[in-house]
């Protein structure tokens, strides 16, 4: 299929898409009332997964939000862990430099990561020690979507869509010429010191400039106890007694990183345009790194084993972002939205002060978004999105050879709000073709993938809500799956990719329960996931170059699970509060023949007890871990854990005024924490009891 007629086909869909006709057979009528309002605070606002922006409240899928002084409190120095203590969510945490979001146990190309509406272009899929080429802390707000059911961003948020957003593309003119935002912090358990500051000038009534950059340094962390776990220690019995054991620091786990934005927009009511340049360098350590089995010999061994604990990853992304929104309304359409992101992106693998691996990824990806007029109650949008990626690996752990991806997609969705129900359904055509760009002779890999959603929102009272959803879902192998043929010593694997891969089908199902009254609100998702083909990686028994070998193959599984979240004000009067926040969730994911998913999370379930007055925050969170024993024959056991945090915060001019001196003590009782989604959970526990002091100021 050539591009010209993908471009043509583009067209026909979006024009003649189902939303056309939804609005077009009301098109003649004054009926201009608006869509059914709920009274939801507009702080609740999200802008992910919908064509509209539209309350946390009234989305059907499970979600979360974190901004303001709830994100400032949960930043740490990676986007997985900054996000694990949502519901539903976990993390690959692999050290301090690298870890991603897993969400109801799905990762990797299953999430989609957004920075700005776009992906992060970035090569965190290939492996988990590989960073997402985003910066936290000079971030605005974050949004979460779990589940399979946004369709606006491709098959690859076949498990959920997190969306970074920031202000280096300036949306609207400063109110009061400038806006600025800063945070300084120092933490004690890797002598952690950062700062990060963004500020947007107002040029004229129309133009608008922003700035931001930020700087992280962080020494080897601290560890509760060794670094290999008991469970790890008994299953290799005498053969451990010989071994020196790490206890104290997490070797080779430090961390480097600076980063820095500038951007510039027009905007009136009628058309916006805006750009921004960007840049992004990390320099960080992989605390645990193996070339394979020691106890087998072969020639270099030796110089291999010396550096074993000197890998250092050097990551460097240079960024282009455009952005262009027009207002003038044509046909049914009221809004057309345009976002591009080109990005140059290099990674490399340095060993013994020499670079072992060469990663560079070019990546570019388009997205046009025509929003629908709102029309007797229709609501909706057609879009179209491509993406292009140029990828390769030069070294000793190119696993993956050269490849060139192409992906164009086509949606629609489109909302019905009536008067106790909102009526939700989309549809979206996914098209990809991927080629080994060194091989002349190989043949190109086209996949074919058609989704499709639907859902209702019943509001049996303005403050409740019970929504139900389904979802087909189609994704094509990734480029990994695809080719992967070679040492992995991240995950101490041999991988092998295949050719032959089918693309993989989820049918989803979710049910949501939502209340909120007065003081009290409270939300429960259940879901349940069929997956055909479900690709996974298969460990063979067999070994090459000393490493395990990995094929990646398919066999249908299943997941389901739950997540509960409790609010609850216990007592307000004048700025005097206290309130009360809980939350609980699990998945269990099985193949269709019986045997468990590997590194699926546990259990959990935490309590946060706040105290608010104008001039101080007392707050303490606990959060429990069950132990993980539901694995695979190639896992151990994973214990259990109880995470207490606590914190104080003063604002020495008020609840008015942005100036706030938060202390915190992260794992205060100095708990040995290990993750049983992280490939390192049996070698290097999660960092010991943390003290944090950070310094925010806004205006």
């Amino acid at each position: 299929m050539k591009k010209s007629k993908l471009l043509s086909s583009a067209c026909f869909f979006i024009f003649f898409s189902p939303s056309f006709f939804a609005s077009s057979f009301a098109a003649n009528t004054d009926d201009k009332k608006k869509a059914h309002d709920h009274g939801h605070p507009i702080e609740e606002i999200m802008v992910t997964g919908s064509p509209h922006a539209k309350a946390r409240f009234d989305i059907m899928q499970g979600s979360s939000l974190l901004k303001g002084d709830e994100l400032a409190r949960m930043i740490e120095t990676t986007i997985g862990e900054t996000l694990s203590h949502i519901p539903g969510v976990s993390s690959s945490s692999f050290g301090a430099g690298a870890s991603r979001p897993i969400i109801r146990g799905l990762g990797g190309a299953r999430i989609r990561m957004l920075l700005n509406g776009i992906g992060t272009a970035d090569a965190g899929n290939t492996s988990p020690d590989h960073a997402v080429a985003v910066e936290i802390l000079t971030v605005q707000k974050i949004e979460i979507l779990r589940g399979a059911s946004t369709l606006i961003y491709g098959n690859n948020a076949i498990g959920g869509v997190v969306n970074v957003i920031d202000d280096r593309i300036p949306s609207k003119i400063p109110e009061e010429d400038l806006t600025f935002k800063s945070r300084f912090g120092f933490g004690t358990a890797a002598n952690d010191i950062s700062g990060g500051a963004a500020a947007t000038f107002a040029l004229s009534n129309t133009f608008a400039f922003h700035l931001n950059g930020a700087y992280r340094n962080a020494g080897d962390f601290n560890i509760p106890s060794s670094a290999e776990s008991e469970i790890l220690k008994a299953s290799e019995g005498e053969e451990h007694e010989e071994e020196e054991e790490d206890t104290g620091k997490a070797k080779n786990s430090s961390v480097e990183n600076y980063s820095a934005a500038t951007g510039l927009s027009y905007i009136s009511d009628v058309f916006s345009f805006g750009g921004s340049l960007s840049f992004n360098n990390s320099h960080y350590g992989v605390p645990v790194h193996s070339h394979g089995d020691e106890h087998e010999e072969h020639e270099g061994e030796e110089e291999h084993e010396e550096g074993e604990e000197n890998v250092r990853i050097k990551l460097d992304q240079k960024r282009l972002d455009l952005k262009a929104e027009l207002n003038a309304g044509f046909l049914i359409y009221e809004t057309v939205k345009f976002r591009f992101g080109l990005a140059d992106y290099n990674h490399k693998e340095l060993e013994e002060g020499g670079v072992a691996t060469h990663f560079k990824n070019k990546e570019w990806e388009a997205r046009v978004e025509l929003v629908q007029k709102e029309t007797n109650n229709w609501h909706g949008s057609a879009g179209f999105q491509m993406k292009d990626r140029d990828f390769s690996a030069v070294g000793e752990e190119a696993f993956i050879p050269p490849t060139n991806n192409f992906q164009m997609g086509m949606f629609f969705v489109e909302e019905l709000s009536l008067d106790v129900a909102t009526l939700e359904f989309g549809a979206r055509y996914d098209y990809q073709k991927s080629k080994i760009i060194s091989d002349l002779a190989a043949k190109s890999l086209t996949y074919n993938n058609l989704s499709f959603s639907a859902g209702a929102a019943l509001h049996p009272m303005q403050n409740n809500l019970i929504g139900f959803s389904l979802s087909h879902t189609e994704r094509a192998p990734t480029t990994e799956e695809l080719y992967s043929n070679g040492p992995h010593f991240a995950t101490a694997s041999y991988e092998l990719g295949s050719q032959n891969l089918s693309k993989e089908t989820a049918r989803s199902m979710e049910l949501t329960f939502k209340k909120e009254s007065g003081d009290f609100s409270t939300s429960l998702n259940l879901y349940h996931t069929w997956f055909n083909d479900f690709i996974y990686s298969h460990e063979t028994g067999e070994k090459k170059d000393g490493l395990e070998v990995f094929e990646y193959r398919q066999k249908d599984a299943r997941f389901y699970g739950a997540e509960i979240e409790l609010n609850y004000v216990i007592f307000q009067e004048g700025l005097d509060r206290l309130s009360l926040k809980s939350f609980a969730d699990f998945v269990n994911a099985k193949f269709t023949s019986g045997e468990y998913i590997p590194r699926i999370p546990a259990k959990s379930a935490a309590i946060s007890l706040h105290y608010e007055t104008e001039y101080f925050t007392l707050a303490t969170d606990i959060k429990i871990t069950d132990q993980q024993s539901k694995i695979t024959k190639h896992e151990l056991k994973t214990e259990g854990y109880t995470k207490v945090n606590a914190e104080i915060a003063y604002r020495p001019f008020g609840a008015d005024k942005d100036l706030t001196i938060r202390l915190q003590a992260t794992n205060l009782f100095n708990a040995e924490m290990r993750q049983h989604t992280s490939f390192l959970k049996d070698l290097l526990p999660m960092p010991s009891r943390n003290i944090k002091l950070s310094v925010h100021y806004n205006f």
